[in-house]
């Protein structure tokens, strides 16, 4: 062995993989980690559901303000409405989130049907009025996003816990 053959730092002969099976490794290392830490059900059948929601059309509508993360607490206040803003191009979606249910505007103000989603399927189907407005009676319960459908598009919000 020369001295061109070492590795500069430790002094070995650099490790050359033109015989290796990086196929058999991966495989192997799979194994092993379903084996010593498997992915929990709940979370695989997360992610088949978000992958199943998927909507190569849709365009994503950005939350912009999370009343629980951007407003200033009021002393005293209790049972305070959650309020979001979602916003892509030239749409923009407020949403008033209590105990109740939801409730919401779009704007500008138009008419679109609203799915509150909660897995795969829709929990709920809305219709916003000509004026952008729409309404729940039931409260979105863990992860929900929304998919509105206008007249020009397919929107859907980012997923939030309630």
């Amino acid at each position: 062995m020369n001295d061109d053959d070492q590795d500069d730092i430790f002094g070995e002969v650099p490790f050359v993989d033109e015989e290796f099976d990086h196929d058999r490794l991966e495989e192997e290392l799979r194994q092993a980690a379903a084996i010593l830490d498997p992915v929990p059900a709940e979370l695989r059948r997360a992610a088949i559901e978000a992958y199943a929601l998927h909507d190569l059309d849709a365009r994503i509508a950005e939350l912009t303000f999370d009343s629980l993360v951007d407003a200033i607490p009021v002393r005293g206040a209790v049972d305070v409405p959650r309020m979001l803003t979602f916003h892509t191009g030239g749409l923009t979606v407020d949403v008033e989130v209590t105990d109740e249910g939801l409730m919401g505007q779009l704007l500008p103000p138009q008419s679109a049907s609203i799915e509150v989603l909660r897995g795969p399927r829709a929990a709920a189907s809305l219709t916003a009025d000509d004026m952008g407005r729409f309404a729940c009676d039931t409260p979105p319960g863990g992860p929900f996003a929304l998919r509105l459908r206008t007249d020009a598009e397919v929107v859907v919000t980012e997923w939030l816990r309630a």
